[in-house]
């Protein structure tokens, strides 16, 4: 798995946001959930860099961009910036792929701020109540206590927590990886606090508008995905009849790094009917 490293910044509101592009052709821009960042999406944006320029960045409050205690963080912040994103990159109708949180702000950013995508992926994502988990709600109640506890017990939790989201487990390499940046004087903090922002409210606002998206949709979910399970795919594949769908099996909710093949290949062979 290649290191996490994005070299350019982008600041707005105050924030600073880390990301990079790579590669020539096609504007495509992967977007990341929680609690993870686009290492998720790095060895899959080094690989489409040979047919695409691709876009690779971190939400405010995740991974290399800024921790502010002060800034929102929530998903009607993330999908107003990423609106502004492709406007700033000059990015007129990319294609898109977004994983997680990153299916609510890539739909969002389409229904309520005017962005237009010449294909939209959406894997495993947030998009129809229910969502959340009983984790989700012990932090919402006990935010502050929990940033307190000391960091070794705090890194067990997250571990733990991380570790849920894969259905194959997951290496050394990459559990530190996705759990290194919630560490440390504004990792710790930072995690609890994007939870304790999180609102259903937000796909809530558009999830009657989902029929409304006319671009090339493609619907990827891994079938053993315990955090959003496998009939979310097909419920959203419902609300979205021009929308396709492929289940990945042997493969949980950090699809990536579940199944790295076998959702390359998907990619692949959506990104080549679409470009």
């Amino acid at each position: 798995m290649p290191t996490h490293d994005l070299s350019r910044t982008l600041d707005w509101q105050g924030r600073t946001i880390a990301w990079d592009r790579f590669g020539s052709g096609p504007a495509l821009v992967l977007l990341h959930g929680t609690p993870w960042s686009s290492y998720l999406w790095r060895p899959f944006a080094d690989a489409f860099a040979e047919r695409f320029t691709v876009h690779l960045w971190d939400m405010p409050g995740y991974g290399r961009s800024s921790k502010d205690p002060s800034h929102a963080v929530d998903l009607g912040f993330q999908s107003e910036l990423f609106a502004h994103l492709l406007e700033a990159w000059g990015l007129e109708r990319p294609h898109v792929i977004a994983h997680d949180y990153g299916g609510t702000v890539a739909l969002r950013a389409r229904l309520l701020h005017g962005t237009r995508y010449a294909s939209l992926c959406l894997v495993d994502v947030v998009a129809l109540r229910p969502w959340g988990s009983p984790f989700y709600r012990l932090v919402r109640e006990h935010a502050d206590v929990l940033t307190r506890l000391p960091p070794p017990v705090h890194r067990g939790a997250v571990e733990a927590y991380i570790r849920g989201a894969s259905h194959r487990g997951l290496s050394d390499a990459d559990l530190g990886a996705l759990v290194d940046p919630w560490t440390g004087e504004s990792g710790q903090p930072a995690f609890y606090r994007q939870i304790e922002a999180a609102d259903e409210r937000f796909t809530d606002e558009v999830e009657d508008r989902y029929g409304d998206i006319d671009e090339p949709t493609r619907i990827l979910w891994g079938a053993d995905d315990a955090w959003i399970p496998v009939d979310h795919a097909h419920r959203l594949h419902a609300a979205m009849p021009g929308a396709s769908l492929a289940v990945i099996e042997d493969a949980g909710h950090l699809v990536q790094l579940d199944a790295p093949v076998r959702l390359a290949a998907e990619l692949t062979r959506w990104t080549e009917s679409v470009r």
